[in-house]
């Protein structure tokens, strides 16, 4: 057993020795399967120790396969090893069909023979590792499982990390609060810093988030800060728990509904930071401004959320900005309970009996509940289902609840596979701002009917398909003007008009960003790009014509597009540029 002293993003060279000792042991010792867990408590820096090491270069090339799995407390075996599967095989597609006890089978086989890294996040107890172990085969060639766990029950080589020293907590506040300030805070706050240091008890994650609270406060605010932790003599986790209220409380207005929404979220995902703009706005939270677009203004809550250490970034985008984010697993569960006490937001996973005036759901279990409980929601503004799969049942069950939802202004179905065609019943929801739907099959036709959601601004459609599928799009589209962003994944968007229909055709002019259509070169490429002036995002496909034989100049007469940020084409042999 390795104690580890407590670690976060900022004191990389803290504990740069203890990522080293445990690449070593991932990949020296014996060639027989083996295990290594980081223990310690919760927001000490165990998730932060592995992160380091999974994402090490010499790690990533060490071994064939790797894959990173988030245990939460009351987690679901079937999802689990559907998550291991996706990480470790992209294709592969688990069928409602098959029974449980057929994914440990399906998991051993894509492992076999190969030395794979698989890293289990936050392990609660030693049940879930037994429920997991068996799907790992054991080829004697150097493979690896790496877990997080609170549990010091946990067996194998155990590495735990230790709570921070007074200096350390002093220091490591120091450096958070000078990056996170403007200008440089007065020395006269050193003594007040290191009272506050010494009153998150060596965790990091408390440190972290208190020099958020403190980097835009005075000096009477950190005088505040000080006497509210010191009036709350409570164990480590519960003190880290007064902190989270404590931040909470001193966020502005604007920035409390953005923080809770990560409630709606699987614990420790990858969140898509787009997806979660545009279900802001959607929501209603960005306060309207004549000089910004809402994508701007929602741009700048995430960045203040993050300076806030309440957000953390996962992946930049190659043009600037964060294009995932997630937050803390305590911080998660402190939105959870702060969303649902104010009736906010609630979580589900079965059957529930209230209340009436619920607006938001994020349901996450068997749709046959949620349809017997559909009776306390028809007020309902927001649902968003986070299942894995749909059977054909479940789709029935959603479409016999969607007529209930009068008011629904968010329907985020972008997890879940709900067949092979449109349900025409979505083109109901007339209220709808965002609607994400996830499908399966080579070629989606989308009704005419959805030009009835004439308030709709984000259009998020997903094909699930081994083969290139494509999306064809009614005419009915250019007539839905409040449309600012339209992504169909996984298939090519078929939009040819024939030509009187593209001049009398109406022009999207807040369409932002577009992704992915098909055009053929030439000049019926220009007018069609000429419906949609204003956007800024747009990534389409472009093929040879009889038209286009000969022409050179197609690309370059797409000048007319001024708002253009990022622009990605695929030619037809797949060659981009």
């Amino acid at each position: 057993m390795w104690n580890v002293p407590g670690c976060d993003h900022d004191r990389d060279h803290d504990f740069k020795p203890w990522v080293e000792v445990i690449i070593n042991q991932l990949k020296g010792g014996s060639m027989q399967l083996d295990m290594l867990s980081i223990v310690g408590m919760p927001g000490i820096g165990k998730t932060t120790l592995a992160q380091k090491v999974y994402h090490d270069p010499s790690v990533t090339s060490h071994f064939h396969v790797r894959a990173w799995c988030c245990i939460s407390q009351t987690y679901n075996k079937r999802d689990l090893l559907s998550e291991i599967l996706a990480c470790i095989d992209q294709k592969a597609q688990f069928s409602e069909t098959k029974e449980d006890d057929d994914l440990p089978d399906i998991i051993r086989k894509n492992l076999k023979g190969k030395k794979y890294l698989i890293f289990l996040d936050d392990v609660w107890d030693i049940e879930a590792w037994h429920t997991l172990k068996i799907s790992f085969p054991d080829d004697a060639n150097g493979s690896r499982i790496l877990l997080t766990s609170r549990d010091h029950e946990i067996t194998g080589n155990r590495h735990v990390v230790q709570l921070l020293t007074d200096d350390e907590s002093w220091e490591l506040l120091q450096t958070n609060v000078a990056n996170a300030r403007v200008e440089v805070y007065p020395p006269e706050l050193n003594v007040l810093g290191r009272k506050i240091a010494r009153n998150c008890k060596g965790l990091p994650l408390s440190i972290v988030i208190i020099s958020g609270i403190l980097a835009t406060l005075d000096q009477a605010g950190w005088v505040e800060v000080l006497n509210s932790l010191s009036s709350n003599i409570v164990c480590d986790t519960d003190q880290c728990k007064s902190i989270l209220e404590l931040s909470y409380i001193h966020l502005p207005d604007h920035l409390k509904p953005c923080l809770l929404y990560f409630g709606a979220f699987r614990e420790d995902q990858a969140i898509p930071t787009q997806r979660l703009k545009w279900l802001w706005i959607a929501e209603g939270f960005v306060q309207k401004n004549e000089s910004k677009s809402p994508e701007e203004i929602v741009e700048g809550y995430i960045t203040s959320l993050i300076k806030r250490s309440l957000v953390t970034v996962g992946k930049q985008r190659s043009l600037g900005g964060v294009k995932t984010c997630h937050i803390h697993d305590l911080l998660h569960v402190f939105c959870k309970g702060k969303a649902k006490d104010i009736n906010f937001l609630q979580l589900s996973k079965e059957a529930f009996d209230g209340p009436h005036h619920l607006r938001r759901l994020s349901y996450g279990s068997d749709l046959k509940y949620i349809a017997k409980s559909r009776i306390f929601f028809t007020r309902i503004r927001s649902l968003l289902l986070r299942c894995n799969y749909f059977s054909s049942k479940d789709t029935d069950y959603m479409l016999s609840f969607v007529f209930v939802l009068k008011l629904l202004r968010v329907l985020d179905l972008g997890n879940t596979e709900i067949g092979y065609t449109f349900p025409s019943e979505l083109c109901l929801l007339v209220h709808l701002r965002y609607l994400a739907v996830k499908f399966q099959g080579r070629k989606l036709k989308i009704p005419s009917s959805l030009a009835n959601l004439s308030n709709l601004e984000t259009l998020l459609l997903t094909v699930h398909c081994f083969d290139r599928a494509h999306c064809l799009l009614p005419d009915a589209l250019w007539n839905m003007q409040k449309l600012r962003h339209l992504h169909v994944y996984g298939a090519f968007i078929d939009i040819r008009l024939a030509n009187d229909s593209l001049d009398s055709s109406s022009t999207l002019y807040d369409l932002a960003t577009f992704s992915t259509p098909k055009f053929y070169l030439g000049q019926s490429m220009v007018q069609m790009m000429r419906k949609f002036p204003n956007v800024r995002e747009l990534k389409c496909r472009l093929l040879e014509s009889e038209e286009s034989t000969g022409e050179s100049n197609a690309i370059a007469e797409m000048g007319f597009l001024t708002q253009l940020e990022s622009l990605k084409l695929t030619l037809a042999d797949g060659v981009e540029e």
